[in-house]
């Protein structure tokens, strides 16, 4: 049993990230021990979210873990918590692109049974807000248990937001004012992400924290988080029933350059048996000793470009290792850096081909199959990821630096994608490893071989 809610919006930057992450600080600093996740397979907002919570962001992503784990897998991150904050994502009901609520706020918070906030933008509105919120709380079965305004303008606007909301009986629980002390700086693919930014991350949620604990009535948030019914999840467990014997070492690329992954990756390699440490590309001249296997995921290494470039040793480092056979598995940014240049900087050099920034953004999940055999899966795997980003590589899949490459992965509507050999597999797709259990033993099994 944990209390529970959801925070939503009717779109996109209402202010979904700043009034959660603000709860989760303003509820840890009063000593509630706070469980914090994500709807999809966003990776920013779980940094910010861990920084507020002291613990780790997650997500739940039906589309990437199947509806069946999300509640096992909250159960799994909310273990030690008395209070879980969920932010959605996007408006409230929208999911999947033609696939009616699957991936939507609305679906996680049916599925965890938890009741909804919703975060309102009122910069623009006056009595008209009723009915956006009556048409939310109307539509589809969710349980919207109250309001908070954001970007009031004033008392006199703050009263009159506030009496539309009670015409159609919704208690506003909140209302925020503008505030550049929260503020967090974006650019081409959404906010910076906190592990660039750690010290002003961290006045910034310090901030929120002051926000909302003066502009919103947390007794009345935590009564609403107490309205959820009792679970009947089991939780979820990153350990495998057939370890893999031996503790290889795997290493995990981390640091500002390359701050996507998801919590459960770690936790299923050392489920799986093997010792997981962080290797940072910026700064780290060689590869741990003893590295059996790498795992580079997202990031932005396009920022890092120079940087990454002028770290030549653990460049050589990372192409001796995938010459002698070593396992490598990557995406997305750690595609970009497996290449022989990003921008014309030079990279690894272990993928033969080259990369560079696109004004396209290239955005949405993707139904795949493996063409070959990999560390990561075995040809005619079945996998559901999501791309997210500028950049493109030419060619866009084909050989390694070896004979046996071929593409990692196709889907409808677009030429195969990636390169993958039987020990590096590297693409653009993202995968939640939790979705695909086999992922992560068969890498620490083939770090083994």
């Amino acid at each position: 049993m944990v209390d529970r809610l959801v925070i939503a919006a009717p779109a996109s930057g209402h202010g979904k990230t700043t009034v959660a992450t603000g709860l989760l600080a303003a509820f840890a600093r009063r000593g509630v021990p706070v469980a914090p996740f994500k709807v999809g397979p966003d990776y920013i907002d779980p940094g910010y979210h861990a920084l507020a919570a002291g613990r780790p962001g997650r997500n739940l992503d039906p589309v990437l873990v199947g509806e069946d784990l999300v509640g096992p897998l909250f159960a799994h991150g909310a273990q030690g918590a008395e209070l879980a904050i969920v932010e959605g994502v996007m408006g409230l009901y929208d999911g999947r692109t033609g696939a009616g609520d699957t991936g939507s706020t609305a679906q996680v918070a049916a599925l965890l049974d938890a009741p909804v906030i919703l975060v309102v933008d009122a910069a623009a509105q006056g009595r008209s807000i009723a009915a956006v919120v009556h048409g939310f709380r109307s539509f589809g079965t969710v349980r919207l248990a109250g309001v908070i305004l954001n970007r009031v303008g004033s008392e006199r606007h703050e009263r009159i937001l506030r009496d539309a909301c009670e015409e159609v009986g919704t208690p506003v629980l909140g209302a925020l004012r503008r505030a550049d002390a929260v503020a967090a700086p974006s650019r081409h693919l959404g906010l910076v992400p906190a592990a660039e930014r750690r010290a002003e991350a961290l006045a910034s949620v310090d901030a929120l924290a002051a926000l909302i604990a003066t502009s919103v009535d947390l007794e009345a948030v935590a009564a609403v988080a107490r309205s959820a019914p009792p679970l009947p999840f089991r939780a979820w467990t990153p350990l495998s029933e057939t370890p893999v014997p031996g503790r290889p070492l795997v290493a995990l690329a981390g640091g500002p350059a390359f701050s996507f992954s998801y919590a459960e990756t770690r936790e299923l390699l050392a489920g799986a048996g093997a010792d997981v440490v962080t290797v940072d590309p910026l700064h780290d001249k060689a590869l741990p000793e003893g590295t059996r296997a790498l795992v580079v995921g997202g990031g932005f290494p396009e920022v890092y470009a120079s940087s990454l470039s002028a770290n030549e040793p653990l460049r050589e480092s990372v192409r001796s290792f995938a010459s002698a056979g070593g396992v490598i598995a990557a995406e997305c940014a750690g595609l970009l850096w497996l290449c022989r240049t990003l921008d014309g900087e030079p990279m690894c050099g272990v993928l033969d081909a080259e990369a560079v920034m696109t004004p396209t953004l290239t955005l949405g999940y993707r139904d795949a199959v493996a063409l070959g055999d990999s560390p990561l899966a075995v040809a005619g795997t079945r996998v559901t990821g999501h791309e997210f980003h500028r950049t493109v590589a030419h060619p866009r899949s084909g050989l390694l630096l070896s004979p046996a490459g071929q593409a990692a992965w196709a889907w409808r509507g677009a030429d195969p994608e990636g390169f993958a050999t039987p020990s590096v597999h590297a693409s653009y797709l993202h995968l939640h490893w939790a979705g695909q259990r086999g992922i992560a033993e068969r890498l620490v099994r083939a770090a083994t071989a």
